[in-house]
């Protein structure tokens, strides 16, 4: 099996996943692992500084600092965002003769109306594709329309490796209700809805969806709670309440004790990028609406357990989230769905084919 290093930030901070990020990178890792490859994320969290200076995180996983990572011990060095390629380059892993760059949001050298990167964001991010264009072995996307921005950009760049996103096959039990008694009627934006130094047009729309939204479920007696990490500071508190972040293990009652999930477009263009809260939605059983503006919206529609709203008509979707909450679901069909089709262990199956097919130990 192979031995691989998982590369994404230079945060200090410690490693709790509370973000998608931070989750995708520890359910990849934990996947490959399960494969039976050797597998050490390379951190820059401060505990690992000092005394434990290794993490052990179960059979074949463990947490390493990224500083005193030897890239040549590894078959393979897996970056994740453009992030996690700009933290190989800094720690002087960018020589390794097998990178496989996983991006998230594709942008291309100009402006574009359905990729939600913009201005000088965006030209940095497209200068760090360059470079991953370069120097990568293989680029994974998560959707065919980013795979095609990619090979409009670099068309003759690395071969890509399309891999959506996912969600766990096991997930924790219901606990407890984290919601106050005196909201019966709960609706849930499990995500993030970033701040004014990343992603602030998103941030700005998806603030004042919210707000709007939020006073319109309030008239039909329903209570809208954002749980996720974000600037909160805009959010109108006499009809949103925010959580904030919250442990991945945690939030897994917020998605079981609500009655409807919301997915929430960035704009009226159709994004590039697919929304991972409805991988989640499904998963957890919980009947979700989404704003029509993703490549996966359909997934609901498909599994049974949701209904896809016109882009920009907030009063039809509060139509349609007061309609879903009182419906009769068959919950059981949409998580087996999403259990054939959408979990990590089959997203991790993709490199596990590849590795096999190179030889790799």
């Amino acid at each position: 099996m192979a031995r691989i290093v998982t590369v994404y930030t230079t945060w200090r901070r410690p490693f709790v996943p509370t973000d998608m990020a931070y989750i995708r990178w520890l359910k990849i890792s934990e996947a490959l692992a399960r494969l039976g490859h050797q597998v050490d994320m390379a951190t820059n969290e401060r505990r690992l500084f000092g005394r434990r200076r290794v993490v052990p995180l179960g059979n074949n996983l463990r947490r390493v600092p990224v500083s005193w990572v030897r890239w040549a011990e590894y078959d393979v060095v897996k970056t994740l965002f453009h992030e996690g390629f700009e933290t190989l380059e800094r720690y002087g892993g960018a020589g390794h003769p097998f990178i496989i760059s996983k991006l998230g949001s594709v942008v291309g050298p100009v402006d574009r109306p359905n990729v939600y990167f913009f201005g000088e964001q965006r030209a940095r991010l497209f200068t760090t594709q360059e470079r991953v264009a370069r120097t990568s072995r293989y680029v994974t996307l998560l959707t065919r329309e980013s795979e095609a921005l990619w090979r409009s950009c670099f068309p003759a760049a690395p071969t890509t490796l399309l891999v959506p996103g996912a969600v766990d096959a096991e997930i924790p039990l219901p606990h407890h209700d984290p919601y106050p008694a005196r909201y019966p009627r709960r609706c849930l934006f499990a995500g993030n809805f970033y701040g004014e130094r990343y992603q602030p047009e998103s941030h700005r729309v998806l603030v004042g969806k919210l707000n709007l939204l939020g006073k319109l479920l309030g008239g039909r007696g329903i209570r809208l709670f954002v749980v996720g990490p974000g600037d909160a500071g805009a959010l109108d508190r006499k009809h949103v309440t925010a959580v904030g972040p919250v442990p991945y293990a945690a939030s897994w009652d917020y998605l079981f004790f609500a009655g409807v999930g919301i997915v929430l477009a960035f704009g009226v263009h159709q994004n590039d990028n697919e929304s991972t809260k409805i991988y989640h939605y499904l998963r957890a059983g919980l009947p979700a609406v989404c704003e029509s503006g993703f490549p996966n919206e359909s997934l609901l529609v498909e599994a049974g357990l949701g209904y896809v709203a016109a882009n920009g008509d907030l009063e039809g979707m509060a139509a349609l989230i007061a309609r879903a909450m009182d419906q009769n679901w068959e919950r059981a069909s949409a998580v087996r769905y999403v259990l054939e089709r959408h979990t990590w262990d089959r997203r991790a199956a993709v490199y596990h084919a590849l590795f096999k097919s190179l030889s790799l130990p």
